[in-house]
C-alpha cells in the first residue's frame, strides 16, 4: 500500500508536480490525426491545461493555449486561416508558436503598429522592433508531429527528445484504425492494469464469459464458450528493459519455452502497453487529461497473412468509444470496456493507502517503484528512462511481442472487436484481414506445437 502523501506524488499532473514533471518528458498522444478531418478544431485538456488543437489551411499542425488572451474566449470555435488559428471574436490570430501574428482592429487605428517590411522576420510576419502590440502577445505553444495516424505532443523542457519510431509503426500489409477513449478516473488506475497479468483470467474470462452465459440464458439459448477463455496463471514474471517493464506469464498447458514466458510483451514506460500477436498488435496510451480523467486511445494493426497483398490505404480511420449503454449501464460484453468499467469503478483517485497487495500484484509494484525513481531523476535535473535522443537509435525500435499466447485455447477466425463503438464498415475492414489467415497456422503454438522464433 501507499501513504496518501505518495499516492498524490503518483496521480496528481499538473504543471510542477512530481508526476506532472515527469509525464512532460514524454510524447503523447493527444488525438487521431483523422479527428481534424472532421473539424479542424479540437478543445483538448492533456497534463490538467486546457489547449486547443488546431490544422490551418495550409495543413500546419498547432496546439496552443484555449483561451484567448484578449477576452478569454474558447480559441477552439476559432477559425483556421492560411497561417494559423483566428478567434472568432475580435479576429486576433496565432500561429502554431503561440505568437499573435494579427490584430485586424488595433492594425486599422495604429497602422504604425503593422510589422515593417525588411524587420527582422518571424515564423509567418516580419518582427516590429518597435515593439508592437501583437509582438508583445503570445500564449502558450507546444511542438506536435503526426505518426501513425496519431498527433503526438511535447509539454516538456527544451530540447525536446526525438519521438520514438516504434517498428510497428513501420508495418504496411493490413490495416490500421484508432480507438478513442475518454475515462472518468485517474491515468493511474488505466497505467497499473499493463501490469497486472492476472487480471486477464479473471476479469476477461471467468466474470465476462459468466455474463455471457447469464445473457444467453435470459435469451432462451444454449450458453455460449467464448474463445476468449484463458488458462490459469502458474507463474508471472516481469524484467525491466531499455523502454520499460517487460510482462511474462506461464500458464497452465504451456512450457518454459513458450512465447508468453521467453518473449513476453513490454509496457513502455511510463503509460503505454504493446500487446498482440502474430495477426494484431496494438499500442494502449493512457494520457492524463488531468487528475481525474484519463484519454485511452489504442492504436491498432491488423496484419494481413504472407502471401496476400493488403497495401495501407493511407487512411487511419478512428472511432469513438462509448463506455455505457444507453439506459446508463456500463458496457461489458467487450474486452476493453471490461478493463475500463473496472478502472472506473476505482473512483476518481483510489485511497491507496487502504490496498492491501498480493503476489499478482507483483508488476504494480515495481511500476510503482519505477515511477518514483524516475520522478526522483526528474527532479534533480536528469533525464529519465525511455527518452530517444539519437536518430540512429529512432529507426524501427522493435519491441518484443509473443507470436501467440497460450492463454487462447482455440482458433478465432471472426473477428471480436476489443472496444465497443467500432462502425460495420470498420468491422469488415478487420474482418477482411482475418480471412487472409483462413489457411495459415498461427495457433499451433497454443496447441503445443513447437514454433520457430519469428
Amino acid at each position: 500500500m501507499l501513504s496518501t502523501t505518495e499516492n498524490d506524488a503518483l496521480t496528481r499532473v499538473s504543471p510542477g508536480t512530481p508526476m506532472g514533471e515527469l509525464m512532460r518528458r514524454y510524447w503523447h498522444p493527444v488525438a487521431a490525426a483523422s479527428e481534424l478531418d472532421e473539424r479542424p478544431t479540437k478543445a483538448l485538456r492533456i497534463l490538467g491545461e486546457d489547449l486547443v488543437l488546431y490544422r490551418d489551411r495550409s495543413g500546419t499542425l498547432g496546439l496552443i493555449e484555449r483561451m484567448c488572451p484578449h477576452r478569454r474566449v474558447d480559441l477552439s470555435y476559432g477559425i483556421p486561416e492560411d497561417s494559423g488559428l483566428r478567434c472568432m471574436y475580435h479576429g486576433w490570430m496565432f500561429d502554431e508558436t503561440g505568437q499573435c501574428i494579427e490584430q485586424p482592429f488595433e492594425e486599422t487605428v495604429h497602422p504604425a503598429r503593422v510589422s515593417r517590411p525588411g524587420a527582422e522576420p518571424g515564423p509567418h510576419k516580419a518582427v516590429d522592433k518597435a515593439g508592437g502590440f501583437k509582438e508583445k502577445v503570445r500564449v502558450k505553444a507546444y511542438p506536435v508531429q503526426v505518426l501513425a495516424g496519431m498527433v503526438f505532443a511535447y509539454m516538456g523542457p527544451q530540447p525536446a527528445p526525438l519521438l520514438p519510431n516504434w517498428e510497428p509503426f513501420s508495418y504496411d500489409n493490413g490495416f490500421i484504425n484508432i480507438a478513442v477513449a475518454e475515462l472518468p478516473t485517474n491515468w493511474l488506475h488505466c497505467a497499473e492494469n499493463g501490469l497486472d497479468s492476472v487480471h486477464l483470467e479473471w476479469l476477461h474470462a471467468y466474470w465476462g464469459t459468466r455474463l455471457e452465459e447469464e445473457r444467453s440464458r435470459a435469451r432462451g439459448e444454449a450458453p455460449e464458450v467464448f474463445p476468449r477463455i484463458v488458462r490459469r496463471h502458474l507463474r508471472i514474471g516481469f524484467d525491466l528493459f531499455d523502454y520499460g517493464i517487460i510482462k511474462r506469464r506461464l500458464v497452465e498447458g504451456a512450457s518454459e519455452e513458450h512465447h508468453d514466458w521467453t518473449r513476453g510483451h513490454p509496457m513502455i514506460f511510463p503509460n503505454v502497453v504493446f500487446v498482440g500477436n502474430a495477426i494484431k498488435s496494438s499500442f494502449q496510451y493512457k494520457v492524463p487529461i488531468d487528475d481525474e480523467n484519463t484519454l485511452h486511445l489504442t492504436w491498432y494493426f491488423y496484419r494481413a497473412a504472407p502471401g496476400h497483398d493488403m497495401p495501407l490505404t493511407g487512411d487511419v480511420p478512428f472511432y469513438r468509444v462509448p463506455l455505457d449503454y444507453p439506459d446508463g449501464r456500463p458496457i461489458d460484453d467487450v474486452v476493453n470496456n471490461q478493463d475500463f468499467m473496472t478502472w472506473v469503478s476505482q473512483g476518481k483517485i483510489a485511497d491507496r493507502s487502504m490496498e492491501r497487495l498480493g503476489e499478482s500484484d507483483t508488476g504494480i509494484i515495481m511500476y510503482r517503484k519505477l515511477l518514483r525513481d524516475q520522478m526522483d531523476i526528474v527532479a534533480e535535473g536528469g533525464d529519465p528512462m525511455a527518452l530517444v535522443r539519437d536518430p540512429a537509435q529512432n529507426v524501427r525500435i522493435e519491441l518484443p511481442l509473443e507470436k501467440w499466447q497460450a492463454l487462447q485455447t482455440q482458433r478465432t477466425s471472426k473477428y471480436v472487436p476489443e472496444q465497443a463503438g467500432e462502425t460495420l464498415e470498420l468491422r469488415a475492414r478487420v474482418q477482411a484481414v482475418f480471412d487472409t489467415w483462413a489457411d495459415e497456422k498461427p495457433w499451433e503454438e497454443a496447441a503445443g506445437a513447437k514454433a520457430t522464433q519469428a
